[in-house]
């Protein structure tokens, strides 16, 4: 009888990293992690800051994956440049580091990048060849991140993930679609924005990490896949589902405080590579997405 997959998931305690690990595990995997989180004791893990090349090398050394999925990032697009070029771009070249020192050969290195690379282009929807127009330095260091890692491509089965706007329950409300379904919940008498204007492709967390586990099964290699369901959900369209499934209805005010001034208006990804990959994958119509994250709430699970 082989022996289990072993994976090793940075940034295990974030958001997708959760549900990512107990989707693997419920698939018989053996799952490690990489956290920055002291207090998370949920499965064997390193708390270990990105730069700590020897510590993550002395890990990875002693459980020897077959897997590696990098999830750990600095995710917000508004903050101060130098931290989102320390934590995903050096720390991703540290971590790869770690492997080759190491001394194991994973079966697959999966690395999560964003299409906010893709920046304000007139395509649509977006295919993985479109060329990356970074608007923050959140996104630049993403594609300054993807450029590291085509550097080890010849050494590592890597590939890099673009994965375009999801939420689920458990999402911070620092985050959109979180944000909605979170004034929804408290019933907030005015729900506060930035442009309304915007529209995004959506899916729920559950369709990326069926992905992702599908990707780390596949043959794929030195490659760049959108993570993305085709098809983008408007703010105005999000409001109106939630006004439905809620029965609430709130002053919807705009602060131009919130509005960023290259803020990208329309993120519809093409997922045809990705399908050609891991084959079809149904993603999950926003009405449902939006009705699991109320029930998470309303139970007190997120």
């Amino acid at each position: 009888m082989a022996s289990p997959s072993r994976v090793l998931i940075t940034g295990i305690s974030g958001f997708t990293g959760v549900p990512l690990a107990n989707r693997l595990i419920a698939a018989g995997w053996e799952v490690f992690g990489l956290t920055n989180s002291p207090a998370y004791n949920h499965m064997p893990s390193l708390c270990a800051d990105l730069s700590e090349t020897d510590r993550i090398a002395d890990w990875t050394r002693s459980i020897r994956p077959t897997h590696v999925v990098h999830l750990a990032a600095l995710s917000h697009v508004v903050g101060p440049a130098l931290p989102f070029y320390e934590v995903n771009v050096l720390g991703t070249e540290s971590l790869l580091e770690a492997i080759r020192r190491a001394e194991v050969q994973p079966d697959k290195v999966l690395i999560a990048s964003s299409a906010n690379i893709y920046g304000q282009t007139p395509t649509c929807p977006i295919s993985e060849d479109e060329p990356p127009q970074p608007a923050n330095h959140y996104a630049a260091s993403k594609a300054a991140m993807e450029w590291v890692a085509r550097q080890w491509f010849d050494r590592l089965p890597i590939i890099v993930t673009r994965p375009f706007n999801y939420t689920g329950a458990g999402q911070s409300e620092a985050f959109l679609f979180a944000k909605l379904v979170g004034a929804f919940h408290r019933r907030d008498p005015v729900l506060t924005l930035g442009n309304v204007r915007v529209a995004r492709d959506l899916s729920d967390v559950s369709f990326v990490t069926e992905a992702y586990q599908r990707l780390l099964l596949s043959d794929a290699a030195s490659t760049v896949l959108n993570i993305c369901s085709g098809r983008s959900v408007a703010i105005s369209e999000a409001l109106e589902i939630l006004r439905d499934l809620t029965g609430h209805d709130p002053e919807i005010t705009v602060d131009p405080a919130l509005v960023r001034p290259n803020d990208i208006e329309v993120l519809t990804g093409d997922p045809a590579r990705l399908q050609a990959t891991i084959g079809p994958l149904e993603s999950v119509p926003p009405e449902v997405v939006f009705r699991r994250m109320l029930a998470s709430l309303e139970n007190g699970l997120a």
